[in-house]
């Protein structure tokens, strides 16, 4: 992915003005209230077990035997989880010349043919000067991904509910529109042919969500009513310090679905690091990414989804 710009949002301030022990009181516990008890308190730490398992492949560009292994773990983890899987092979024309991939897509099917998606790029970028092993870039969105597959096959839902992991957000040289998102700008394409773009009715894209300093700021390209409810959900939930009012403008594999008409939002944290400075960096390693952090994100995207599966 790659951040193009960064513009703060003004947020007014209520002053208040509390009176007595009594009141600090009643301060503190309605504060308390805010944070309701993890529905999910395993979600996390599944999570964080996944991550490790594709961190201990290696590094996993496009073509690579830890790319592989990655796919077919992804692959049995959500067929013994209940998943219908399919792939989406293809062979992308990239700067280094043919390059084989492969989206995987995990479907649960609900009581009507709208489709939630919630989606993230399993795949490291190719560098040759380091082993890139992107626990948080690419590990942490699909690490949580699997760890929620089980817990909404149990659930009961309207909508048709997708699992998406895309191949080859990475650029091979320079970030494009030519030379990075393969998989997301291939899936649409596949999408639109068969007819099944258009009952998309809400995309969440997960990326970079485990750094133990989680800041999720709002995509400013994402569409707003999807990150309103996003915002809104991790405010129930009592996650406000995670989810910041500030804004950024980030290009990630939700661009070509909102170019094509589908609500879409990205949920990015792109601030790893001092300076972002473990982003595509040796530096990206598993004692970076934290399970809080990624049963936060779930536990806002399982809100959300419920949400949605009420209303939409």
């Amino acid at each position: 992915m790659r951040q193009r710009l960064i513009h703060k949002r003004r947020r007014s301030r209520l002053g208040l003005f509390v009176g007595g022990i009594a009141g600090i009181a009643l301060l503190y516990w309605g504060a308390q209230s805010l944070t309701k008890p993890p529905a999910n308190p395993g979600l996390g730490e599944a999570a964080l077990e996944h991550v490790k398992r594709m961190v201990a492949f290696g590094p996993r560009p496009p073509g690579s035997e830890a790319h592989q292994q990655t796919q077919r773990y992804i692959q049995e983890t959500l067929q013994s989880a209940g998943w219908t899987v399919q792939q989406d092979s293809f062979t992308a024309q990239t700067p280094i010349g043919s390059v084989p991939m492969n989206n995987i897509l995990g479907r649960l099917t609900g009581r009507t043919d709208r489709i939630i998606v919630m989606a993230a790029h399993y795949e490291t970028k190719l560098e040759h000067d380091f082993p890139f092993l992107g626990a948080n870039d690419g590990g942490s969105g699909t690490g949580l991904l699997l760890a929620l597959a089980p817990i909404l096959a149990k659930q009961n839902h309207n909508h048709t509910l997708w699992l998406v992991f895309f191949d080859g957000e990475e650029a091979f040289k320079e970030w494009s529109e030519k030379d990075s998102l393969y998989g997301s700008r291939h899936l649409v394409e596949q999408l639109k042919a068969s007819g099944e773009l258009s009952k998309i009715g809400a995309l969440f894209l997960v990326d970079m969500i485990g750094d133990r300093d989680l800041d999720i700021r709002r995509e400013s390209n994402s569409t707003p009513w999807l990150t309103d409810r996003v915002w809104n959900a991790a405010k129930r939930l009592g996650y406000e310090k995670n989810f910041l009012p500030v804004s950024s403008w980030v290009e990630d594999d939700h661009l070509p679905f909102l170019k094509a008409g589908v609500p879409a939002v990205d949920l990015i944290d792109f601030n790893y690091g001092p300076g972002n400075r473990y982003w595509h960096s040796a530096e990206d390693t598993l004692d970076k990414v934290g399970a809080q952090s990624l049963g936060t994100v779930g536990a806002v995207l399982l809100e959300v989804i419920a949400e949605l599966d009420r209303t939409q």
